[in-house]
């Protein structure tokens, strides 16, 4: 249910509407892109495609102290509020985001991001202590399907209220989407209550010190020493950085790829985006059932290749339809590879092991860096050749490599 309560951030925030209202109000009236940003002069999209960049590297530098904390003092739980009560609120603070204040507008681009993004290790980490190993792939499925049809709902809901404000009793404007925001922020905090609630608080019984800092980063070490003993956990984490960056890129800039490249209306890629969404939900299952019968790794290659299939099909993609059929391809392995990727790290870390949240702050801290990478490459390929074409054919390379290191692992059958 937490998938439930925070994907409206990546399908509303990050994915639909927030990106294109934030090109929207920061292009000038003359159709200038460029914007000031600290007395730095740089294309909107790049600068966030920087911010977002930023966030998941300061989430990547905090997060492994705090896990280690966590883990010691059986706190798992309190940090997940703590990320997921940011997260809502720089949701809702975003209401106030009208495009001349662009400062304040990326610090709470920055804010959202830490929350959902930090909140996710301590989230990730009670999967192998709520469920047995043969269940992981489709408990996993299951929170990410559950993600799509919960930030499907609601983004219906605001795309009416953005398209018909005289529904609602407001009127056309920059307010529908700013409100937007708002219910983002509710439906996240809100959801949230029942895993909550619902979550053991300290599944192991550990009891705090008066010394938990410097015991937490204890625990860190202790669970970093025995990583350093697990080839195969680490082989798995090299190829992760790299498939996983080429993935969130795709994530976080196609609806600027498809606005900025292809000049689509808003309402054409709010379509494709609920494509996306829609089909992600089976996609999840899809390569669940076939990492049953064939593997982990078998089932992450095969949608690895498909992401490289599309990275160059996005080169060269001309029109509207194209970019429907490319958003189909997109949809059936983006739920797969996101949920399997999460079940085939809690396969490989040690089955007695009680530093849950230390050992998926590896994933997790692989997980923003690989984002700050492929992010960063993205930005970049496009300021330096004035495309997002080319942008999308670099991404193809972060696949390869992805690809290669990959097909080396080995999972424990279960």
């Amino acid at each position: 249910m937490y998938d439930w309560a925070n994907s409206v951030y990546s399908l509303t925030i990050t994915t639909a509407v927030f990106p294109i209202y934030f090109e929207s109000v920061t292009t000038s009236a003359e159709g200038s892109k460029l914007v000031d940003f600290l007395g730095w002069q740089l294309p909107n999209t790049v600068l966030y495609s920087y911010a977002l960049s930023v966030s998941f590297l300061l989430t990547a530098l905090m997060l492994p102290l705090l896990t280690g904390i966590a883990d010691y003092t059986g706190k798992k739980k309190t940090f997940l509020k703590i990320f997921a009560y940011l997260g809502a609120s720089a949701c809702a603070a975003m209401f106030f985001f009208e495009g001349s204040n662009i400062e304040f507008g990326i610090i709470m681009v920055i804010l959202a991001s830490i929350g959902y993004s930090g909140g996710l290790v301590f989230y990730d980490a009670y999967l192998p202590e709520i469920a047995t190993a043969d269940r992981f792939d489709r408990l996993s499925a299951k929170g990410y399907s559950l993600g799509y049809i919960g930030s499907v709902i609601l983004l219906i809901l605001n795309l009416l209220m953005i398209q018909k404000p005289e529904m609602f009793g407001l009127q056309e404007g920059s307010l529908p989407a700013r409100i937007s925001f708002l219910t983002v922020a509710v439906w996240w905090a809100g959801f949230a209550q029942i895993t909550f609630n619902r979550l053991p608080a300290n599944p192991f019984n550990k009891t705090e010190t008066d010394h938990w800092f410097k015991k937490g980063y204890k625990e860190l070490r202790l669970v970093y020493s025995q990583i350093k003993t697990l080839p195969n956990l680490k082989r798995y984490v090299l190829a992760y950085f790299f498939f996983n960056a080429g993935v969130q890129a795709v994530m976080y800039l196609a609806s600027l790829f498809g606005s900025k490249e292809l000049q689509l209306p808003t309402e054409a890629l709010i379509k494709i985006v609920l494509i996306i969404q829609l089909v992600a939900i089976g996609g999840a299952y899809l390569f669940a059932n076939l990492s049953k019968r064939k593997g982990n790794v078998y089932s992450l290659m095969a949608m690895i290749i498909i992401w490289i299939v599309v990275c160059i099909m996005a080169f060269f993609v001309q029109n509207e339809m194209q970019f429907y059929g490319l958003a189909i391809m997109v949809g059936l392995i983006m739920g797969g590879i996101q949920s399997l990727s999460r079940s085939t790290y809690s396969k490989l870390i040690p089955e007695d092991t009680q530093d849950h949240a230390s050992f998926f702050s590896f994933y997790d801290v692989t997980f923003n860096v690989s984002i700050v990478a492929g992010t960063v490459a993205y930005g970049t390929i496009e300021w330096l050749t004035g495309s997002m074409r080319f942008s999308a054919l670099g991404l193809g390379v972060f696949f390869i490599i992805g690809l290669i290191i990959v097909r080396n692992v080995k999972v424990r059958k279960v």
